[in-house]
């Protein structure tokens, strides 16, 4: 368990990224400035992390810790049998759950403005997705590679969550539609060869 004060450190820069990437992209944050608006010295900082992208991967990696949480949860709720879809819906649901929940962080992963962010957190992403297919592989015959079907099911999600915020769809209907083309998308049979999905 980590020291009081060193969490309170490490939860005051990372509180301090967020805000800050709301003014301006995260490849012009500098540490200098970082470390004034949370009153932390340079020493402190560098006692903890080795630059800005090290901070930021201890974001992504609170992050996946609570995703992976809620997705066993999720799992063990409502999916003790182990269905390829139910799984995949449980996984949407917990990746747009933290998305959500953590949207003062996630809105500033847009590629336009914050590159890095977003190649981090698709990476990141696909990499869970992929894992994900991989166990499943050990159950079903697929019909693609693991990489493909999570690069196909994750930058297809993103570019769905995207277009729904630009048709300024409210959040609960864009969970509804996610889920649903996800689930119709998965009991096709277009990625896995077996019927009962």
């Amino acid at each position: 368990m980590e020291d009081k004060r060193i969490a309170k450190t490490k939860r005051s820069l990372k509180k301090t990224l967020t805000e800050m990437l709301g003014k301006e992209n995260f490849e012009h944050i500098s540490i200098t400035e970082l470390c004034r608006k949370a009153e932390v010295s340079r020493i402190t900082f560098y006692s903890h992390y080795s630059d800005k992208y090290a901070l930021l991967d201890d974001i992504f990696s609170d992050m996946i810790k609570i995703g992976t949480e809620d997705y066993y949860r999720r799992q063990k709720e409502n999916n003790p049998s182990g269905r390829l879809t139910a799984g995949y819906v449980n996984m949407l649901d917990s990746i747009l759950q933290l998305y959500y929940d953590r949207f003062d962080f996630f809105q500033h992963t847009n590629p336009e403005k914050n590159p890095y962010l977003a190649s981090r957190m698709y990476s990141i992403i696909l990499d869970t997705v992929e894992m994900h297919t991989l166990h499943i592989q050990k159950k079903l015959r697929l019909k693609y590679s693991p990489k493909k079907i999570a690069g196909f099911v994750c930058y297809g999600m993103f570019g769905f969550l995207n277009e729904s915020h630009n048709e300024k769809v409210p959040l609960e209907q864009i969970k509804k539609e996610a889920r649903n083309l996800l689930t119709d998308l998965l009991r096709s049979g277009v990625l896995a060869e077996s019927e009962t999905l």
